[in-house]
């Protein structure tokens, strides 16, 4: 390490003097941090875009393309409006259904009777399997349900057999067990279908030597599963009459969920005969009529957001500050400047203007069917902002519905208007994803960027440079001193050897 001088000899000022020295030689490193300084900006601008992005992708146009979202029909359920759930669809017919629930489906179950412990008394959730023998419990029991092979040790608790019988996808199947009646059942999931399979596992002994443990590890006997399946149940709807009630049709479903007249049901609980719930189905725009306008709303914004971006003015004179032009300035000049510094890093940016490009491009191809709904653009100064003629919107959605979602959410085989703009979202994300680094799949803006993206390899290399020439500097800074150590030690040796020789003189 170069021991610094203050000049006390020479009477320089060194510090100032290396400082105005380095000054010029720091030109170029503070350029590279100027040039990181902007990219990394640039890259901020991205991810809110991406934001933006992602949001009317994933929150706005997926919302938009569900079913519901464009429905111009509604149920009204009167009578016992707990027994069942009715959402009408598109296609729904609006005939007036009265209906008697009259039995509910129910899967193929196999079902134990009061599970005790040894002592008699009833088990709880708590319990555990080796609390059912007692002495004689297994080290674990096993069971094979559709297939699928379980094996559970004797200290598992009865509510814990449940939940990994029930986390199990392959089995297909529910397990219930009600601490009230002390009954443990399994039931298929597949609704309509008697296939339950439950068997015990063969278990080897793995020393032979050993004697053979003789008793029962089966969960089946355990629980004593071992009685027949009960049978699915179908679910029983009577349909009466609308003119003579006396007069009904009875319908079954494996199901307790159908559709029937173009209305979804959900069956809850069976209802008293004589008592029936009316189902009645009406036209209701209103959400079709929202969905729309807030589409029209959202997209407009989306545009105008890319637009300005494109557009926005860059001040190439305001480049970021340095560390030692900061120090000359005031904290509100220096957000006015960055504010400069920071605007137009998009602009005509070549992602963006692609992106506006082709979803314009989607709604021209649309533009006669939107015209005849009310949907029309701006003026060519306007950017293709969308403008919606309610009137003309509301007696479309109330003459021809289909049309309307056909557009939108498109037909059989077709992709609607809403799947060509997720498309096209979509491909612009993955676009800024390989530049910028950004998740195609998070809106979170604090989300890190990835290193390997394009913009993430330029900053890794400006941060390789901008260490290699902070290390030149430093080296050059330390040479600069060791100039002036030396200049200094001699002057000083000069200044020493002048005084003696004056001295000697003297006398």
């Amino acid at each position: 390490m170069v021991t610094r001088v203050s000049g006390i000899v020479s009477g320089l000022d060194v510090e100032s003097l290396v400082k105005q020295m380095m000054a010029a030689k720091r030109i170029p490193l503070d350029k590279l941090n100027q040039q990181k300084q902007t990219l990394q900006w640039q890259r901020d601008n991205y991810r809110e875009i991406n934001s933006k992005l992602i949001e009317f992708q994933n929150t706005k146009l997926k919302a938009y393309d569900k079913s519901a979202a464009l429905n111009t029909q509604t149920s009204v359920v009167s009578g016992n409006t707990t027994a069942l759930k009715a959402e009408a669809t598109a296609d729904a017919n609006g005939i007036t259904m009265q209906m008697e629930i009259t039995q509910l489906a129910k899967p193929v179950t196999r079902e134990t009777g009061a599970i005790t412990l040894t002592d008699g008394t009833k088990i709880t959730s708590a319990s555990k399997l080796s609390a059912l023998t007692g002495a004689s419990a297994t080290s674990a029991y096993n069971i094979t349900i559709n297939g699928t092979e379980f094996s559970f040790s004797k200290d598992t608790s009865i509510s814990d057999v449940v939940s990994k019988i029930n986390i199990n996808t392959k089995a297909n199947v529910t397990a219930v067990f009600d601490e009230v009646s002390g009954k443990f059942s399994i039931s298929s999931k597949t609704y309509g279908s008697n296939v339950l399979s439950l068997s015990a596992n063969t278990v080897v002994d793995p020393d032979p030597d050993t004697a053979p443990d003789t008793s029962s590890n089966s969960l089946i006997d355990l629980f004593g599963l071992n009685g027949p399946n009960i049978d699915f149940k179908q679910a029983k709807v009577k349909v009466l009459d609308n003119t003579d009630p006396t007069k009904f049709t009875e319908l079954s479903f494996d199901s307790n969920s159908f559709k029937l007249n173009g209305v979804n049901f959900t069956l809850r609980s069976t209802t008293v005969a004589g008592n029936p719930t009316t189902v009645t189905t009406q036209s209701d725009s209103t959400k079709s009529l929202e969905t729309i306008t807030s589409f029209v709303k959202d997209y407009n914004d989306l545009i105008s957001m890319l637009q300005s971006k494109v557009d926005e003015e860059r001040y190439k004179d305001f480049t970021p500050l340095s560390d030692e032009q900061k120090k000359e300035m005031t904290d509100n000049d220096i957000e006015l400047w960055e504010k400069k510094a920071k605007s137009g890093l998009l602009r005509n940016d070549e992602i963006l203007k692609s992106a506006i490009s082709s979803m314009r491009h989607e709604l021209s191809n649309k533009l006669g069917d939107l015209s005849l709904i009310g949907i029309t653009t701006g003026s060519y100064s306007e950017n293709g902002k969308l403008y919606i003629d309610e009137t003309k919107l509301k007696e479309s959605l109330l003459n021809n519905p289909q049309k309307i979602i056909n557009l939108f959410q498109g037909g059989t085989g077709t992709d609607g208007l809403f799947d060509k703009l997720i498309t096209t979202v979509g491909n612009t994300l993955d676009r800024i994803v390989t530049k910028a680094g950004t998740s195609k799949f998070s809106s979170d803006v604090t989300m890190a960027f990835k290193t390997d993206s394009l913009m993430g390899k330029r900053l890794t290399d400006y941060n390789t440079r901008i260490a290699a020439l902070q290390t030149r500097l430093a080296n050059m800074e330390t040479n600069y001193y060791k100039q002036f150590t030396a200049m200094e030690t001699a002057m000083n040796k000069y200044n020493s050897q002048s005084s003696a020789l004056s001295g000697f003189m003297a006398q």
